[in-house]
């Protein structure tokens, strides 16, 4: 049940949707189960993905790609079964890494360059010579994020 209402959390329409689901998610599992004081405290951590573009949603709080990794290794070590020594086990181990990490850099893109330039909140021009007074505070519920660009 707790798991249920959890998720609904991350089905909301927009981030102010997002962080009113949350409070109630957890002001209903407060008392009833000790789940809530953890979700009361992952707050910013749990919902910093809402300082996001909405299209990055699912891709900042899904871990898919990294349990697919960890499948394909546990597949590859599971056909080996017992590897002679340490170095064995880092060669298949890291063969396997590299192939993942170029099948990823050539014919695979988690997120596009363009929704990513969208995501950044407050670009700071690194040509220009500016002091921190000069920097305006970005705030957001979620998370204060500043990026540099140096292009």
């Amino acid at each position: 049940m707790v798991a249920t209402l959890v998720r609904t959390i991350f089905e909301q329409p927009d981030a102010a949707s997002v962080w009113a689901q949350h409070a109630r998610v957890v002001d209903q599992v407060a008392g009833q189960f000790p789940v809530a004081d953890h979700l009361a405290d992952a707050t910013p951590d749990m919902l910093v993905f809402t300082a996001f573009p909405k299209a990055h949603w699912r891709q900042i709080w899904s871990n898919n790609p990294q349990e697919h990794l960890n499948n394909e290794l546990r597949r590859r070590t599971d056909v080996v079964g017992i590897f002679a020594n340490r170095e064995a086990v880092i060669g298949l181990v890291g063969a396997v890494l590299s192939d993942q990490h170029d099948e990823w850099v050539v014919t695979r893109r988690y997120m596009g360059t363009e929704g990513l330039t969208k995501a950044r909140l407050h670009i700071i021009d690194c040509d220009r010579q500016e002091t921190i007074e000069d920097i305006e505070e970005v705030t957001h519920p979620a998370a204060d994020t500043i990026v540099y660009n140096n292009t």
